[in-house]
């Protein structure tokens, strides 16, 4: 049953209450609504922002992941107190300080083939904040399955991209993406980077499709793709219609699986680790002992210019970045064991595959620069 707006409500509310589309009757439903916010990252930190202020009675929160310090140019939500905090509570207590009103459902887990229908059967709609694939199929077919509004977004670097799925009879994700890219195909931002407003920007649009949604107002998004290019400042649609040969999703099923990422790997890290045995693998701390032993390898760095600038390891022999490998591979020398390696691993393996399909004798250094930071040379910044 509705709790009516109590006086201070009203207060709070009271720009929202004096527009003709929204008024009483609207803000109530927005006190009676619920959503279902996946991830509170850098698209999510806006938009549960945004919602706790418009009064969203109910907001569930999804997330796995604690607060770096990595995440805070872009990340609006969380703050510099907050680091090392699991997300969904720092995010919970900014949204209490915003909107003490607001009900706040905390999923401190990853979302699964397993929980998905459970966590998503009791909200309104869903919106996607997420940054790999596996969980924008997952979100989609979940929604497609309950009969669920998806407001999606995504970012890189300086473009973003929004749009509403399985709206009013519109289209879903598999429709503009029947099958997910190669494995490592798209960078993530880890890899790629990101404008820190980009996300604010795209987020925002969620926020405001959402709203509209719930309200019953205005045009949606759907069936429209808006695409946003922060350097020129420019917006384009691209028209989405429904794939009337694509297959019914009936079941929820393992994405990883589906999109080619390993078990074993965090897809919002970087580009997947190539499960491989024509190469060889060595930890941080066996790397460091060998090279004071005397190891001599072949040091390829295998990031891009900008990461090289941040922090490189003084005994690198070369810097190629990891897609262009194949094509220089006069640059690097067969006479010598080569010791490839990245931020992470992910790159590195993917250059080290190519290497040794090309006769070279390599092991990947796994977890990278940042591994080495973290574990051998706590000196070196981590990025």
């Amino acid at each position: 049953m509705s709790v009516p707006l109590t006086n201070e409500e009203i207060a709070r509310y009271s720009r929202h209450l004096i527009l003709p589309e929204v008024g009483m009757a609207g803000q109530q439903k927005l006190k009676d609504a619920s959503v279902l916010c996946v991830g509170t990252g850098g698209l999510g930190s806006p938009l549960l922002l945004y919602l706790a202020a418009a009064g969203v009675g109910r907001i569930g929160i999804v997330d796995f992941d604690v607060v770096d310090a990595s995440n805070l140019h872009r990340q609006v939500i969380h703050g510099t107190s907050s680091i090392g905090k699991p997300k969904v509570i720092s995010a919970r207590d900014r949204i209490h300080d915003i909107n003490p009103h607001v009900q706040v459902d905390l999923y401190d887990e990853p979302l699964s083939s397993e929980n998905a229908l459970r966590i998503a059967a009791p909200y309104d709609v869903v919106v996607d904040g997420t940054d790999n694939f596996p969980t924008r199929y997952l979100v989609n077919d979940a929604c497609v399955l309950l009969g669920k509004p998806n407001v999606y977004g995504s970012i890189f670097r300086f473009e973003g991209q929004a749009t509403v799925f399985n709206y009013q009879g519109g289209p879903n994700y598999r429709d503009l993406y029947p099958e997910p890219p190669p494995p490592g195909l798209v960078p993530s931002c880890a890899e790629g980077g990101v404008l820190g407003v980009l996300p604010g920007i795209v987020g925002m649009i969620q926020a405001n499709e959402t709203i509209k949604i719930l309200l019953g107002i205005g045009t949606s998004l759907s069936g429209r793709l808006l695409l946003f290019d922060a350097l020129t400042m420019s917006f384009r649609e691209l028209k989405l219609r429904r794939d009337p040969e694509a297959p019914k999703i009936e079941r929820l099923i393992d994405y990883d699986q589906f999109c080619g990422v390993p078990k074993s790997v965090t897809p919002r890290e970087e580009a997947p680790v190539i499960q491989s045995e024509s190469f060889g693998r060595i930890s941080v701390e066996e790397a460091a002992r060998r090279l004071k032993e005397g190891w001599k390898p072949f040091v390829l760095d295998v990031r891009n210019d900008a990461e090289a600038a941040i922090v490189r390891f003084p005994f690198a022999d070369a810097l190629i970045p990891h897609t262009e490998v194949a094509n220089r591979l006069a640059e690097v020398p067969k006479d010598r064991e080569i010791l490839v390696h990245c931020k992470l691993g992910g790159r590195s393996s993917q250059a080290a595959a190519v290497l040794a399909q090309n006769g070279y004798r390599v092991v990947n250094l796994e977890g990278g620069i940042v591994g080495w930071a973290r574990q051998v040379d706590p000196s070196m910044p981590v990025y």
